[in-house]
């Protein structure tokens, strides 16, 4: 069974009630219990986090290099500024193992400082802009092919 870290940075926790207009109304607990579900559908081992810390988001990338597991990251605002985190990403892709980058909303659409991600060019691929969907669109990229 395909092994993925679904890594979650800073302020996730607080879905639904951090600006629920640009977030959604679902809470962070509802978005881990649909990650779990949908990932168990497509045959993939999930293990779903978040942090607020740099840090330990960093130290999540490497146990993903390290357990061979592929990653589906929600960097949140460390997208914009965190080399530390692009640099342990690459490790991700450098091992040949994918990584997607996701985000709920369509960071192009919103102000000029989140049409940078530091992440975008290490990633395998990126899938912005479809709500909480982004999370299921971006396993079912990672799915095993029959």
């Amino acid at each position: 069974m395909t092994r993925v870290l679904v890594l979650n940075g800073p302020n996730l926790a607080r879905l639904g009630t951090r600006e629920p207009e640009v977030y959604g109304s679902t809470s962070y607990t509802d978005l881990e219990s649909a990650v779990r579900r949908w990932g168990a559908a497509l045959g993939l081992e999930v293990d779903v986090r978040q942090t607020d810390d740099e840090a330990e988001l960093i130290g999540w990338l490497h146990e993903a290099v390290d357990t061979r597991s592929d990653v589906v990251l929600n960097p949140a605002a460390f997208t914009h500024y965190s080399y530390g985190m692009r640099d342990a990403a690459a490790q991700v892709t450098g091992a040949h193992l994918r990584l997607v980058e996701v985000h709920i909303t369509n960071p192009y659409a919103r102000e000029a400082f989140r049409h940078t991600s530091v992440v975008g060019a290490v990633a395998t691929g990126t899938v912005a802009g479809f709500g909480l969907d982004s999370y299921r669109l971006a396993l079912s990229a990672l799915a095993p092919v029959d």
